[in-house]
C-alpha cells in the first residue's frame, strides 16, 4: 500500500472523513437509543405518581402550568378511584440545589395535605445532598400528612419546620422549595 504525502490538502480530507463518520455514527446511537430513553423517562414518572398517591386507578388528566419564576413548568396528574378524585401529583422542581435543578413529585390529598414525595432527578452530591431520596435516608418522611398551611416548608435554620439534612442544608432548602413551589400552584390550581 502506497503512503500519502503528508499535505494540508491530504490532512483536511482525512480530518473531514473522520468527523464525518464520527458524525454519522453518534446520530445513529442518537436515532437508536432515543425512544428507550424517553420510554424510561415516562416509566419513571408513572412509577412516581404511583408512589406520592398510591391506590388510584385512572389518571384522568396531565397538564403544564407554567411556575412563578417563569422557568420551567410543573406537570399535574390528577389522580382517580372508582370516578372520585383521590389526590394530585405535582412534578416540581427548584433551581436552588447546591449543584442545580432539582425535580420531584409531591402528592396532595385533595385537602392539600402531603400524601408523600419521590425525588425524580438531582445532581446533589453523594453522600450528602442526595440523602433527599427515600432510598438514602427518611428526610422526606417529615413532609408525609403535613399540610403546608400548618407545617412551614423552611428549614429549621430559617425559621421553619424542616429537619435539615446534616450538612447539607442547601439541598433540603431546595427540596423544600419544590414542594413549596408544588402547593402554591396546586392551591391556584384548586380554587
Amino acid at each position: 500500500m502506497a503512503k500519502t504525502e503528508s499535505s494540508f490538502k491530504n490532512m483536511v480530507i482525512t480530518l473531514f472523513v473522520v468527523t464525518v463518520v464520527a458524525a454519522l455514527a453518534l446520530g445513529g446511537v442518537y436515532t437508536v437509543t432515543k425512544e428507550p430513553i424517553a420510554i424510561a423517562k415516562r416509566k419513571k414518572v408513572e412509577k412516581a405518581v404511583r408512589f406520592v398517591v398510591p391506590g388510584f386507578d385512572t389518571i384522568m388528566s396531565e397538564f403544564k402550568v407554567l411556575g412563578d419564576d417563569g422557568k420551567d413548568s410543573l406537570t399535574f396528574f390528577e389522580t382517580y378511584k372508582n370516578g372520585e378524585k383521590i389526590g394530585t401529583a405535582i412534578k416540581s422542581y427548584s433551581p436552588e440545589g447546591f449543584s442545580g435543578m432539582v425535580w420531584i413529585m409531591v402528592g396532595f390529598g385533595p385537602d392539600g395535605t402531603i400524601m408523600n414525595t419521590a425525588v425524580l432527578d438531582h445532581k446533589e452530591t453523594p453522600g450528602l445532598g442526595d440523602k433527599m431520596d427515600i432510598k438514602k435516608s427518611n428526610f422526606s418522611a417529615q413532609f408525609q400528612n403535613k399540610h403546608p398551611k400548618d407545617f412551614n416548608l423552611d428549614v429549621k435554620k430559617d425559621g421553619g419546620d424542616v429537619d435539615a439534612i446534616t450538612a447539607a442544608t442547601i439541598s433540603s432548602r431546595a427540596f423544600a422549595d419544590a414542594v413549596e413551589r408544588a402547593y402554591k400552584e396546586f392551591e391556584k390550581e384548586e380554587r
